[in-house]
């Protein structure tokens, strides 16, 4: 089971990481182009605009599931860090259940009808469906669901899941 997770978990956070990259290097040349065709071409890419918006939709759905499976997102650490033992435990399991329900009904289920009911309008400049755009929201939701699985399997069995190509080793105890 370990092995299996970490695999998982190896594989979604390199495709996460290295899509994340991409779009933030095309948003980057987006902009470049936007800026290059408005102050010396005095004529202004608009498509640029538009695409750089849906791009910067996709990446903070896409970061926002690579902050979840690397256990890196925001959060507030107030009682978390005063509690210890099976309290420390418990809240971690409670809390890693509720943003998985979350990533289940509100991002997976409810970005696929949102999604679903976009199909049949369309962009203003570039003229593609709308669903494109929302459509990212069932798939980071899918990847989030994967990461909080795996994060509730570090949180009850108290081992860190991880993986390597080149050490094949599936998990080590958690160091707290």
């Amino acid at each position: 089971m370990q092995e299996v997770l970490g695999k998982i978990k190896y594989v979604m956070d390199k495709f996460l990481a290295i899509f994340c990259a991409i779009l933030l290097s095309f948003m980057t040349i987006l902009v470049l182009i936007q800026v290059i065709s408005r102050y010396v071409f005095n004529n202004p890419a608009a498509f640029t605009e538009e695409l750089v918006r849906y791009s910067l939709i996709w990446t903070g759905f896409i970061g926002a599931a690579y902050a979840f499976s690397t256990r890196e997102h925001m959060s507030l650490g107030l009682i978390k860090d005063k509690l210890e033992g099976n309290q420390k435990k418990a809240l971690m399991i409670f809390i890693d259940t509720l943003i998985l329900l979350i990533a289940i009904f509100v991002i997976t289920i409810g970005g696929y009808k949102l999604a679903l009911s976009a199909r049949m309008e369309f962009s203003a400049l570039l003229g593609v469906p709308r669903s494109l755009v929302y459509g990212i929201a069932p798939v980071s939701g899918v990847c989030m669901i994967i990461a909080q699985i795996n994060n509730l399997y570090e949180d009850i069995t108290g081992k860190v899941v991880s993986w390597s190509p080149k050490s094949k080793k599936a998990s080590k105890e958690v160091n707290e």
